[in-house]
C-alpha cells in the first residue's frame, strides 16, 4: 500500500493499488485530517474511465468521517484548486482532484490541498501508514451522495473576467486538449472570449483515443505541429490530462517551462522568480539582469511552498508547469497560462525573436537512470561525497549545489543529476555552450554514477 503515497501526491493502478477498500480508508482518514481546521471538501475527477468509480468510494470514505463533500464534477485540476479561493459561500475548505494527470490510461490518483495549501511530503507519508495499518479492518458505509458545486462556470466566469482585455483578439491559434479534461473549459472559455481558435481534441475520453495527454513527449505533439505546418496559425497550446501543464508552440519553435517565464517576466518591474533545479542557467541569469531569480527543489507542491514563503510573482518547471503568483493566486495552471501567454501576443512581444535573442545553449532532454527505489537517494549522498574529491579527469567544477540532488556548476556549464521523488529513478539534465562540452559534462558525471551504482551504493 504504502508506495502510492507519493511525494506530492497519491498515485496508483486501479483496482491494483486503488480499489474499493483502500480508497475509502484514504477517504477516511483524510477526512479527519480535514476535520482538524475545516468541514468541507471539493471534490473533482478528470476523464478516465474509472475517476467516477474512484470518486463514489472516495466520498463514502469523507462522509464517514462526518466531512462535507462538495461534487464538482469533471474538471482540470486548476478549477478543482480554484474552489479554496471563492469569496463567497460555495468557498471550501480543502480541495481533492481525481486524476491520473499524464500518466498511462491505468493510473489514476488523487491531488490534495487543505487551507489552500498542498497536502504533501510528511503529511502524505503519515496518511499512508495511516490506511496501510487500517484499511482491511474498517468497515465503512458513508453516504455517497453530496451536494453538487457548479466551480467549472465560476472558474470560466473569473477568467472571462480576468482577460476581457483579450476579447477578439485577432491572433489565429490551435488548442490541443488531448481529450483531458481541458476540453470542459476551454471551449466555453474561447467562446465566451470570441479566439480566433481551432480546438483539437476537446471531448473528455479516458482511453485517449488521439494520442496520450503529456505534452513533454514530442510524439504527442504531432497533431498540433501538423495544424502549425500550414502556417495557418500563430501559435499552439496543448494539455497535458488535468491542464496543470502546458506546451506552447509556434512554427518555428516549441518553448519550454524556463524559456516561457522568461518572456512572462517582461511584463514585470523587478520581477521576482522561482525556478527549479533544471531550469536553464539562461533563465537565472536573464531575469537577474531585471530582478532575482531564485532555485529551489523540483516538484508542484516544493515551489508552492516557496512561494508562500517568499514574495514571488512567477515560478516555473521545465515541464511546463507555471505558477502565477502575481495576479493569480500561486498554483500551476496552464489554461491561466496560455490566456498570459496570449497576453504577450497582444502587447506586441514576438515569442521566436525574444528567443533568438537569449545566450545560445545546448542542452539534453530529462534523462532516467533506473535504480532501485531504496537505493537512489543513497547514490546521490555518495555522489556528493566523491565530488569533494573528484578524478583527476573529472571536468574543473565552479560550485556545487545541492538544494535538489546535485547540480555542477562547470566553466562552461552545469549537470544535474537528483533522486525522483515518485518513480525509482535517478533524472539528469546537462547543458553548455557548446555540444562537445555538454557531452563532456554528462560522460563524466554519468561515469561518476556508474562507478558508485556498480561498487553497490
Amino acid at each position: 500500500m504504502r508506495h502510492i503515497f507519493r511525494e506530492y501526491d497519491i498515485r496508483g493502478i486501479f483496482e491494483k493499488d486503488l480499489d474499493e477498500k483502500s480508497v475509502k480508508a484514504i477517504g477516511f482518514f483524510l477526512g479527519k485530517k480535514i476535520l482538524e481546521t475545516g468541514l468541507t471538501v471539493g471534490v473533482g475527477y478528470d476523464a478516465r474511465t474509472h475517476s467516477k468509480k474512484l470518486f463514489s468510494w472516495l466520498v463514502a470514505g469523507l462522509t464517514f468521517a462526518d466531512v462535507k463533500v462538495k461534487n464538482m464534477g469533471l474538471v482540470p485540476t486548476p478549477c478543482n484548486y480554484f474552489a479554496g479561493f471563492f469569496d463567497d459561500e460555495n468557498r471550501v475548505d480543502a480541495t481533492i482532484m481525481i486524476t491520473g494527470s499524464h500518466n498511462p490510461p491505468e493510473y489514476n490518483g488523487f491531488k490534495i490541498t487543505i487551507n489552500r495549501l498542498p497536502f504533501f511530503g510528511a503529511d502524505i507519508e503519515k496518511l499512508g501508514l495511516e490506511v496501510a495499518h487500517e484499511y482491511e479492518k474498517l468497515k465503512i458505509w458513508g453516504d455517497m451522495t453530496c451536494e453538487k458545486i457548479n466551480t467549472k462556470d465560476e472558474y470560466i466566469n473569473f477568467l472571462v473576467q480576468h482577460f476581457k482585455h483579450l476579447k477578439n483578439l485577432k491572433t489565429k491559434i490551435v488548442i490541443d486538449c488531448g481529450n483531458g479534461a481541458a476540453g470542459v473549459v476551454v471551449e466555453k472559455l474561447a467562446e465566451q472570449l470570441n479566439l480566433n481558435a481551432k480546438i483539437l481534441f476537446a471531448e473528455p475520453d479516458g482511453t485517449f483515443p488521439n494520442h496520450h495527454p503529456d505534452p513533454t513527449e514530442e510524439k504527442n505533439l504531432k497533431d498540433i505541429k501538423k495544424e502549425l505546418s500550414t502556417k495557418e496559425y500563430n501559435i499552439g497550446f496543448a494539455f497535458d490530462g488535468d491542464a496543470d501543464r502546458i506546451a506552447v508552440l509556434t512554427q518555428k519553435n516549441s518553448f519550454k517551462g524556463d524559456e516561457l517565464v522568461i518572456f512572462y517576466s517582461k511584463m514585470l518591474k523587478n520581477p521576482q522568480i522561482l525556478g527549479e533545479v533544471k531550469c536553464s542557467q539562461v533563465m537565472y541569469d536573464e531575469i537577474n539582469k531585471r530582478g532575482h531569480a531564485y532555485m529551489y527543489k523540483t516538484g508542484h507542491s516544493n515551489l508552492k511552498m516557496k512561494m508562500r514563503e517568499t514574495k514571488i510573482d512567477i515560478a516555473a518547471e521545465v515541464s511546463g508547469h507555471i505558477f502565477f503568483n502575481d495576479r493569480y493566486f500561486g498554483y500551476d495552471d496552464a489554461i491561466y497560462a496560455m490566456l498570459r501567454t496570449l497576453e504577450l501576443l497582444q502587447e506586441g512581444i514576438d515569442l521566436d525573436e525574444e528567443l533568438s535573442r537569449l545566450p545560445k545553449m545546448y542542452s539534453t532532454d530529462e534523462l532516467k537512470i533506473q535504480t532501485k527505489e531504496s537505493e537512489k537517494f543513497h547514490i546521490i549522498d555518495k555522489l556528493k561525497l566523491l565530488l569533494q574529491n573528484p578524478p583527476q579527469d573529472f571536468p574543473k567544477i565552479k560550485d556545487i549545489i545541492t538544494i535538489d540532488g546535485v547540480r555542477v556548476i562547470f566553466e562552461d556549464g552545469w549537470g544535474l543529476l537528483r533522486a525522483s521523488n515518485t518513480t525509482p529513478v535517478l533524472v539528469a539534465r546537462f547543458e553548455a555552450k557548446s555540444k562537445e562540452k555538454m557531452q563532456e559534462y554528462q560522460n563524466a558525471m554519468q561515469k561518476a554514477v556508474t562507478k558508485i551504482m556498480e561498487s553497490g551504493s
